[in-house]
């Protein structure tokens, strides 16, 4: 069997080894090892790459592709073309379902805790922020585009700011669907809990906590990560979370904040997320064995 690790171009063959990189390096190396030891061969390419014939390969794991919302439309088209060459892990409909965070409103009509999430669809005008944040009687709210990532155009705002802000906030929504949420302000004590699913079950998690003065917890943004030891109603949320998705689910990270009525799924990450091998080798293992064992 012969496997693709797809990335992004910034990590193959890199002549500037960062600690950014050395990173990716060494969790995709886990996983090398892993489909080694059952015999299968692996490539890391880019997915970008206009040279690369998809069908030589078995499988398709998408790795660190972090930059396909900055060329979406081209990342979608290619997964539409790739899909139809060779299995792609996860597969590409669930993919597609959640490129967009309007997932969260399913996964809350699915009665999955989510953090609240009001979707607004591009338009030249926008709706009265600050009414808006009164209607839902948030003294703060986040702000973030429906598709990104690596805390993207994502801001807090408090009510006080709400007026001021209306001209960036009317900007933003003149060029793409937007999301707004409560701000949920355990993130600034608490942090963030990213638990780790794979072929259904938990395998392992982090804790992610925002640097001094910050609330995104990206380590682009001077978060750190941490062990964690995952509690039953985390284990639960996450494993609800993946249940209600439409499709085979190999790998997930499911992001969690916490809140008055307990854990509430902030993200789930479907297509490109950070798995965080070096804190659970085995789990590289275990995602290993799941595409190599799949029809």
């Amino acid at each position: 069997m012969h496997i693709a690790l797809v990335n992004d171009h910034s990590t193959i063959e890199p002549e500037d080894r960062t600690p950014y990189i050395r990173q990716i390096l060494t969790e995709d190396g886990y996983l090398i090892d892993a489909f080694s030891t059952l015999k299968a061969e692996t490539t890391r390419v880019d997915w970008a790459d206009t040279s690369i014939g998809w069908s030589q390969f078995d499988a398709i794991l998408i790795r660190q592709t972090w930059d396909y919302f900055e060329q979406y439309d081209e990342f979608t088209a290619w997964l539409n073309r790739v899909e139809q060459q060779t299995r792609v892990v996860n597969p590409v409909p669930v993919m597609r379902w959640n490129a967009d965070k309007r997932y969260l409103v399913e996964l809350a009509e699915a009665g999955v805790a989510t953090v609240p999430t009001q979707v607004f669809e591009r338009s030249p005008t926008a709706p009265d922020l600050a009414g808006l944040m009164d209607q839902q009687d948030y003294t703060a709210a986040v702000i973030k585009p429906a598709v990104s990532g690596a805390g993207r155009e994502t801001w807090r705002i408090a009510r006080s700011q709400a007026e001021q802000q209306q001209s960036r906030w009317q900007s933003l929504l003149a060029q793409e669907d937007m999301l707004l949420q409560p701000f949920m302000p355990d993130i600034l004590e608490s942090g963030e809990v990213s638990l780790v699913v794979i072929g259904g079950e938990v395998t392992h998690a982090v804790h992610k906590i925002a640097a001094p003065g910050e609330f995104r917890v990206q380590d682009d943004h001077g978060g750190s990560v941490h062990p964690h030891q995952p509690t039953r109603a985390e284990i639960a949320l996450a494993e609800q979370a993946i249940s209600a998705v439409s499709g085979e689910v190999a790998y997930a990270r499911v992001d969690l904040v916490e809140s008055p009525l307990g854990p509430q799924v902030m993200e789930l990450e479907l297509i490109e997320p950070e798995l965080f091998f070096r804190n659970a080798p085995l789990a590289a293992q275990r995602l290993a064995e799941a595409v190599f064992s799949a029809d």
